[in-house]
């Protein structure tokens, strides 16, 4: 009776878990797709087919980056800066599995009174510090000769959630540094404010990505692989309906709208400036180009520039980037962000 007890014990009532995984997203037009994706089915029907489960999970931005960091969650929508600066930083190994598009002027540097950049030194700028917007402006100041008045920038860090009332609430000679919707609703309401630059004059260097750490990636029962192959595949399935025609087109941009309470003219408008690989053939082709790594040079002297490597980072090179030819920027063995095209290639391949 035991022996027959301890076989239908392990035939049915012992069966391993399945293998879960959490996406963490926040607000933004190149992210809410992620919102849709598990909305509509989407998400669940590949992860069935991989035999995974994914949850997506909205966090404010810098929230989502804390999770990952502590390993709270295993995949997490940031750009490639915040991809070097907090989880590689950390010595969170990191890999890019996604590059789902770049800004293509949703960030911007707004002005008034006819200012131009010359202008700008000594001038108060409101901007989240040590952010995107910061690499913006000191790309705008470096493009225009102006890199030798950086030191003069008067920079007062203001959190995205009240730049656009701190802007509009001063007429004087104030500039503004920051992203869509929020560059949106600032024009909409002062017509005055005029942009002087923004991320399309700096093409492929603020890019969006789904990153997930290595080690989740790399797990011996082969879960990790088959969750970036479900994500992967659900993610360019959603691209398809959202940069298509018709009613399922419509279904993708209104269900991705609403992810943060945006009208569908609203989002409309983001997608705009937000430069979309609507494919995966071209995703592949951008992460294993020589202009990928040329980007990813400035964005981590950038960050070395403003101690966001770490503390007792002495050396550009001690944070490395690992691209997909096998070449590597820094010290071989301080890989901390890797760029991985494989699942965008098996995508564009049909072998997901």
């Amino acid at each position: 009776m035991a022996v027959l007890f301890a076989g239908l014990w392990s035939q049915a009532g012992w069966a391993a878990p399945t293998p879960t995984f959490t996406v963490g997203w926040s607000v933004y037009a190149g992210w809410n797709p992620y919102y849709y994706m598990a909305r509509s089915g989407i998400l669940k029907r590949w992860a069935d087919k991989y035999g995974v489960i994914i949850k997506v999970q909205r966090f404010d931005y810098a929230a989502s980056l804390d999770a990952f960091v502590a390993k709270n969650i295993d995949a997490c929508t940031m750009t490639n800066m915040e991809a070097l600066d907090m989880p590689a930083a950390a010595g969170v190994d990191s890999t890019a599995i996604i590059l789902g598009d770049y800004s293509n002027g949703n960030d911007a540097v707004l002005v008034r009174n006819s200012l131009k950049l010359s202008d700008l030194p000594g001038k108060p700028v409101l901007l989240v510090q040590k952010t995107v917007s910061e690499y913006l402006l000191e790309r705008a100041m470096d493009l225009n000769g102006l890199s030798g008045q950086l030191s003069r920038l008067k920079l007062l860090n203001t959190s995205d959630s009240d730049i656009v009332g701190a802007f509009l609430g001063n007429k004087g000679n104030q500039v503004a540094v920051t992203w869509k919707p929020l560059v949106s609703e600032i024009l909409a309401q002062d017509p005055s404010v005029k942009k002087v630059f923004d991320s399309s004059q700096i093409p492929g260097e603020i890019l969006d990505l789904l990153v997930v750490r290595s080690e989740v990636l790399q797990r011996s029962d082969g879960s990790g692989a088959r969750f970036a192959k479900a994500v992967t595949g659900a993610w360019y399935e959603t691209v398809a309906q959202l940069t298509g025609s018709g009613a399922v087109a419509s279904a993708a941009i209104s269900g991705s709208a609403a992810a943060s309470n945006d009208s569908v003219d609203s989002y409309k408008e983001q997608l705009k400036t937000t430069h979309l690989f609507t494919s995966p053939q071209l995703a592949a082709q951008f992460a294993s180009s020589p202009d990928l790594k040329q980007k990813m040079e400035l964005v981590r002297q950038f960050c070395f520039r403003h101690a966001l490597l770490g503390q007792n980072i002495l050396s550009v090179d001690d944070v490395a980037i690992a691209y997909p030819d096998g070449g590597v920027q820094g010290k071989k063995d301080r890989v901390r962000l890797r760029i991985d095209a494989s699942y965008s290639q098996m995508a564009a391949q049909g072998k997901l």
